[in-house]
């Protein structure tokens, strides 16, 4: 037989992979489109690499909260344990990007021996979502008992047991690990009675027990050092795998598991990548944290900020807590969330006057440069600042994504905050500096030479000035 078949057709040249190619990842050579040895290793090196970082990209959440639930685990054991910050969250705590005007209460709900209760305390604002970070319940004021406090009773995944007829509000998890979270609210200044209803009416106990429930465990979490944040080594795969073995595949779509499974992340499965596996993983890590930090840092979504040329933002693209557009998910929005925060509700992107919170980042100055800690700044708010209830600004720190720590303990400044001066027209200057500015120390938030920071603005109970951008904040402008 010749060169040329008896049945023949002209082949598009778009469809033929040339002999020799040349990429990013080197020169690839065919023979009449079999790939050589060397290309093989190279492309499928290639794609291990890849999955790793996407994986990274989209396992955030899982990984999140299984260090949450370490964290939680280092105090006492689930169902239990409640740690509760009474004097508040200063920035010996490592969470992410957590606020210094709410009492905070967090614990674990383990659902893997049967349906959990939890009798939430009137006045609370609290969610509760699922080992993926999928929201499950609001609790409290966004949630069905509407403030009032209620009985929540939570079923796992497989249960197939009765359920009582009435008397609780029913949510049944995907998961057996989910995380409670609940904010109290200061009383003039007082974080003691917010603290005093949760430890007084908060409860969490299995409904097997209901008719002799066990003694809580609360932890007074306040000035206490502890880590909730995931890694960004090829730890942060270990952390992932814990979720995917402890919970059912039904708790994730297919893709993703199918993602993992590809990096050998898999249920009943030991992970144990070899030498060269293990490489790899190890580089996508660190390709994954600086894609993730670039992502929420020098977000390129256009509806990701609130005002043109403006540096203020948020993850919640669309005003979708979900991230999604149109039926499509916005995965770098989703990625700048979970690297950025933590905690998934809908109360967190709907936009209601007067009610919930709004959120507003800047993670860049005026001209777009980083924060200086050693730098002055100043931050105009126009006088009407549309929060109902309070506002608030807070600084983080750029690599823990924690409160920003220095020698002021509560690295916040608001309307809650005894001392912060107006301008005479009603309008505030806020100021970021190592030191205290002259004059404006009761307006002072302090950074530290050496150490990058950004700001989170806060506004509980906003007004329709804010949604509708009649009111705006000034940008953060370097006057040193």
């Amino acid at each position: 037989m010749g060169d040329e078949a008896r049945y023949s057709t002209d082949i598009p040249v778009e469809i033929i992979s040339p002999d020799v190619v040349e990429t990013r990842l080197g020169t690839m050579r065919f023979t009449d489109g079999f790939p050589d040895d060397a290309t093989v290793d190279k492309v499928f090196d290639n794609l291990d690499f890849l999955r790793g970082v996407q994986a990274f990209l989209t396992a955030m959440p899982a990984a999140l909260q299984a260090a949450q639930r370490r964290g939680i685990r280092k105090y006492g054991p689930d169902n239990q344990t409640v740690l509760i910050f009474e004097q508040l969250m200063d920035s010996r705590s490592l969470f992410l990007t957590a606020n210094t005007e709410n009492v905070y209460a967090i614990a674990w709900l383990n659902l893997s021996s049967g349906p959990i209760v939890v009798d939430s305390p009137p006045g609370m604002l609290g969610l509760v979502d699922d080992f993926w970070f999928h929201y499950v319940t609001d609790i409290g004021l966004a949630g069905p008992d509407q403030g009032r406090g209620g009985r929540y009773l939570f079923l796992p995944p497989d249960y197939q047991g009765d359920v009582p007829a009435d008397g609780y509000f029913v949510c049944r998890s995907n998961t057996y690990g989910n995380i409670l979270g609940l904010r109290g609210f200061l009383h003039d200044g007082d974080p003691a009675p917010a603290a005093r209803a949760i430890t007084e009416g908060l409860r969490i106990y299995p409904l097997a027990v209901a008719a002799d429930p066990p003694e809580m465990n609360f932890v007074n979490a306040s000035g206490q050092s502890m880590n909730t944040i995931h890694a960004t080594d090829f730890t942060f795969f270990e952390e992932v795998d814990e979720v995917v073995q402890e919970e059912p595949n039904s708790a994730i779509d297919p893709e993703t598991l199918g993602l993992l499974a590809s990096v050998g992340i898999v249920k009943g499965t030991q992970f144990a990548p070899d030498s060269r596996m293990k490489a790899v993983l190890v580089e996508a890590a660190a390709v994954g944290n600086a894609t993730a930090r670039a992502n929420a840092y020098r977000s390129r979504l256009d509806g990701a900020y609130f005002y043109p040329d403006s540096a203020w933002c948020t993850p919640f693209v669309g005003g979708s807590y979900l991230f999604e557009h149109d039926g499509v998910r916005l995965l770098d929005a989703r990625s700048f969330m979970f690297f950025a925060a933590t905690g998934i509700t809908p109360a967190m992107a709907i936009q209601r006057v007067g009610a919930g919170s709004a959120y507003a980042a800047a993670f860049v100055d005026a001209h777009s440069q980083p924060f200086d800690g050693a730098t002055t700044y100043r931050l105009h708010l126009p006088s009407g600042i549309p929060a109902r209830t309070f506002w608030s600004l807070v600084l983080y720190d750029t690599q823990t994504r924690s409160m920003l720590q220095t020698d002021q303990q509560f690295p916040s400044l608001g309307s809650q905050k005894p001392g912060v001066a107006a301008n005479p027209d009603g309008s505030f200057d806020i100021y970021f500096a190592p030191d205290p500015p002259d004059g404006h120390e009761n307006n002072w938030m302090q950074t530290r030479p050496g150490k990058g920071w950004f700001v989170i603005l806060r506004l509980y109970g906003p007004e329709q000035s804010w949604f509708d951008k009649t009111w705006r904040p000034g940008e953060i402008e370097a006057i040193t």
